[in-house]
């Protein structure tokens, strides 16, 4: 379990899962062993002895002005998935979350960077074969452009988690649809970031003249810091997705901003700084 702090704000890593053995093919098709090998940075951290990508599932607990906060809630316990790993899930999260202080019972918001399944799972838990929402005191926040695509698109190959993880929160009143700068507290507050999905979010955090920033899947994993034009087969627009990571990397390159990756492996997060004609994130 890892926490740092940003100004008055404090941040808490909660690990689902961590993959060591991801393909490229997977996530990132050029990411290939031949042209990961001249980004030396990215090792130990972030790619294998093998070349190959580490990825991880997480949710961030924050803590701002009293409330708190969970941002993206990861696979979910129980879910029908077509992903073997992600396919009726037995998982502590629940246990882990209340351990670092935040009980399901007292968490106060939970936002969504966007609606895809490894990021709405724990939205939800099923008691009596009934999917209900698993913090009963929560506003869950999801982007409206988010859930107008969503509620109108096909079933997913990958699952119904529209069916078993967002419209559940709907229809018990917990759900807002929220405009792309909406704020949770005068601390955190969601930046638009679309690409990877039609609505999707990153959140800002700033609190005493520091600054973070969770990403979502505008990048899924660090080497897109070092070579932002590949792309994602995942991506919902890849024209849109390249170049929001363009003008992410131009807006917080060379800052104190602390970049928070939702896929990034332990450390998680780091800053970005220049790295000859490229940029790196340094941990």
């Amino acid at each position: 379990m890892q926490h740092w702090r940003v100004g008055d704000v404090t941040i808490t890593r909660i690990i689902e899962t961590e993959d060591r053995s991801m393909t490229a093919a997977a996530m990132l098709p050029e990411a290939t062993p031949a042209n990961l090998a001249p980004m030396a940075w990215l090792r130990p951290h972030f790619v294998s002895e093998t070349g190959q990508l580490i990825s991880s599932i997480h949710s961030l607990l924050v803590q701002s002005r009293g409330q708190r906060i969970v941002i993206d809630t990861c696979l979910g316990n129980d879910k029908p998935r077509i992903v073997p790993q992600w396919n009726q899930r037995q998982g502590r999260f629940l246990e882990d979350i209340a351990a670092a202080g935040f009980p399901r019972e007292r968490v106060d918001f939970v936002v969504c960077t966007h609606l895809h399944p490894d990021h709405v799972g724990w939205n939800t838990m099923l008691v009596h074969d009934r999917w209900v929402p698993t913090f009963p005191s929560a506003r869950y926040v999801f982007s409206a452009l988010d859930w107008a695509w969503l509620d109108k698109a096909p079933v997913s190959a990958l699952g119904d988690y529209a069916g078993d993880s967002v419209r559940p929160v709907l229809a018990a009143g917990q759900g807002e649809c929220v405009a792309p700068d909406f704020r949770l507290t005068d601390e955190v507050w969601l930046e638009s970031t679309p690409g990877h999905s039609p609505g999707h979010v990153s959140i800002h955090i700033a609190s005493r003249g520091e600054h973070a920033i969770v990403t979502g899947d505008l990048m899924h994993h660090p080497c897109q810091i070092g070579r932002p034009r590949w792309s994602s087969p995942f991506d919902f627009d890849k024209a849109a997705a390249l170049q929001t990571r363009l003008d992410f990397l131009e807006r917080y390159g060379d800052t104190p901003v602390l970049i928070f990756g939702s896929h990034f492996a332990t450390p998680s997060a780091g800053r970005i700084v220049r790295d000859g004609d490229a940029w790196r994130l340094d941990v």
